[in-house]
């Protein structure tokens, strides 16, 4: 129940008026249903005559009398002299009307209290799912590789929806059921103190039986959680993978592994629904045993004539309208035991949630960051190391500058660390030991947003959005025109072919962009850069997934994007940096080589081995 608090603590605090309303509707509801009720004792009295006292007018506060006995002398005293001067016919309608009205009301109110909770519940999951989603955005690239797509997926679609299912429904009954059961426990002990201890002697068992049900039930639905993520996770690899999938014709091998998972979380979840399933009953049966169990001791006592404790006890009608509230307090109690295992499950979901909202960003800005006026001067690298978080170290000692306007190239094998040096640039990743300084300043003490704001990336695999044309190209750079978009565009050789499609700028490119070829892919993506002006540019082997034609065009527009700013490129095809300021030639996480194309040739080491390989 910590747990839940904190989490109601967290989100619900934006919307107390709603829950204030929600309280007050609720307890007019709870008034309104107990007159509803109270109405049928006259109602028998009248119909069954079962009273013939007459009764006279009691003042108020009169000695003697408590306010118990004044109100119900005076209750019945207005009835027997309404059906004295109207019949007892028009009494029987008047009660009947009343008895109508205040149930009205009663259902007025609990429709209210409905109401005002559904934005309670909807914004509760709206800010949970922007939390997700913004903090998604704020972790570091190396939070995504430790989890999977898919898992996170699962828990902003399933595992939000539990918590819609399981918590944020249970707020209504946590509102409106403790006020129902208070208000009619009052109004049993105020009708029969005795009988009503008589029947507190089964509310602990009842409670107990529930916590038993309930007890197991967020481990299991964690359990069942954890698979609903397998699930999705395939889904995400098969989407991903479908090519290869069916060129291996491995379609019934896929099927298979789906159907395991499915088939896996299909029992976990039967056990969870079963034992959720198995409450409802066993509450209505628990509370009809203590319905008739009452009904016994009082019918016994009615004939009697006497309490559990000597005195004169209710009559028949009193009797009944103590049964029917009875009966009224068992479901907001059965109720409330729904919640209690319900919440549980919710609970659940929302601990796999946290696993995202409570991750550490160790790629945060300084307390107090120093000011970054533009890119004047030289990025260096001083003894920079790099390990991940498993400790495998991925840079060893790397030491490197370049200067303001100077193409630097990074070559080397696969697992070299290209990669990952210039990802420390941007700070994707913060270095292990050493520092890397941008005009004299360790990227550390700036803001990571103006950091950025210096450079723009080009990768091999061009990143785009399920998006139009435009959009994706002016992506970043806010309130760009059309004229502008259409500039980059030129230069980065796209327009001709954006101007062929049936709405030009305003076509739609699908998902990653895969209405569109390769070398249109990243064309787009060069002139993103281009609009973006940046003094700073990164190229991840931009050309290197591309055939010689689309190769040609993206290099001319590449030339252009490079002209004038300082460029770190990696290049996989070594023929297109021949013209670099200065190659660097990286080997097991280490700088191995450096200088120009023609002075690595002439040095016959690593790079032109590679040069001679791709030669050949």
């Amino acid at each position: 129940m910590r747990d839940f608090v904190k989490m109601m603590r967290q989100y619900a605090s934006p919307y107390k008026g709603y829950l204030a309303g929600a309280v007050g509707l609720n307890i007019l509801s709870a008034v309104f249903n107990i007159f509803s009720f109270a109405v049928l004792i006259p109602l028998l009295n009248i119909l069954f005559k079962v009273d013939s006292a007459v009764y006279e007018f009691m003042p108020w506060g009169m000695e003697g009398a408590s306010f118990k006995d004044v109100l119900i002398n005076n209750f019945y005293f207005y009835v027997s002299d309404f059906a004295g001067k109207y019949g007892t016919l028009n009494t029987l309608y008047l009660l009947g009307g009343v008895m109508i009205l205040f149930t009205a009301l009663k259902t007025t109110c609990y429709f209210g209290s409905t109401a005002v909770m559904i934005p309670i519940r909807t914004g509760i999951v709206k800010d949970i799912r922007n939390r997700i989603y913004n903090k998604i955005l704020l972790l570091p690239i190396g939070f995504f590789s430790e989890e999977r797509k898919g898992d996170i997926i699962a828990r902003m679609s399933g595992d939000v929806s539990e918590v819609e299912t399981s918590i944020t429904s249970s707020i209504a009954m946590l509102i409106k059921d403790p006020i129902l059961i208070l208000f009619y426990f009052g109004i049993l002990i105020w009708i029969s103190p005795e009988m009503m201890l008589f029947t507190l002697l089964f509310v602990p068992g009842f409670v107990w039986i529930m916590g038993v049900i309930g007890k197991q039930l967020k481990r299991k639905s964690l359990e069942a959680q954890s698979l609903w993520s397998d699930t999705m996770s395939q889904v995400d690899e098969t989407l991903g993978g479908l090519r290869i999938v069916k060129a291996f014709n491995a379609e019934k091998k896929m099927s298979g592994r789906f159907w395991a998972v499915t088939e896996a979380m299909r029992r976990k979840v039967s056990r969870v629904n079963t034992r959720q399933a198995v409450a409802h009953p066993l509450s209505e049966f628990l509370g009809t045993v203590m319905i008739v169990l009452v009904l016994f001791i009082g019918g016994t006592m009615i004939v009697r004539g006497t309490g559990l404790f000597g005195g004169k006890f209710m009559d028949a009608s009193q009797f009944i309208f103590f049964l029917v509230m009875l009966y009224s307090v068992i479901e907001p109690i059965k109720e409330l035991s729904k919640a209690t295992y319900g919440i549980p499950k919710g609970l659940a979901s929302m601990e796999r949630i946290n696993k995202i909202l409570e991750a550490e960003n160790p790629i945060s800005d300084p307390e107090k960051p120093q000011p970054l006026d533009g890119f004047k001067d030289a990025i260096r690298f001083e003894n920079v190391d790099f390990s991940y978080e498993n400790g495998k170290q991925i840079l060893k000692g790397i030491n490197l500058e370049i200067p303001r306007g100077k193409m630097v190239a990074i070559v080397g094998e696969s697992g070299a660390g290209k990669s990952t040096l210039v990802d420390l640039v941007p700070r994707f990743w913060d270095v292990s030991a050493g520092k890397i300084t941008l005009d004299g300043v360790d990227i550390r003490d700036v803001r990571v947003k103006e950091l950025r704001s210096l450079m723009g990336n080009v990768n091999q695999d061009p990143i785009l959005f399920n998006d139009t044309i435009f959009n994706n190209i002016a992506f970043g750079v806010e309130g760009a025109t059309e004229e502008q978009v259409i500039a980059a565009a030129k230069i980065a050789n796209a327009h001709d072919f954006i101007m062929e499609k049936p709405d030009g700028y305003q076509t739609n490119i699908g998902d990653r962009g895969t209405k569109l070829s390769g070398g249109q892919r990243q064309r787009l993506s060069i002139a993103r850069a281009i609009l973006k002006n940046p003094p700073i540019l990164i190229l991840d082997e931009a050309t290197a997934s591309l055939d010689t034609e689309s190769e040609r065009i993206v290099q001319d527009a590449l030339d252009r994007l490079m002209t004038s700013r300082t460029t770190i490129a990696i290049a996989h095809r070594l023929s297109t940096i021949k013209n670099a300021d200065e190659i660097v030639v990286m080997h097991e996480g280490a700088i191995v080589e450096r200088g120009k194309h023609e002075e690595l040739i002439a040095l016959g080491g690593y790079y032109k081995k590679l040069y001679d390989m791709q030669a050949l």
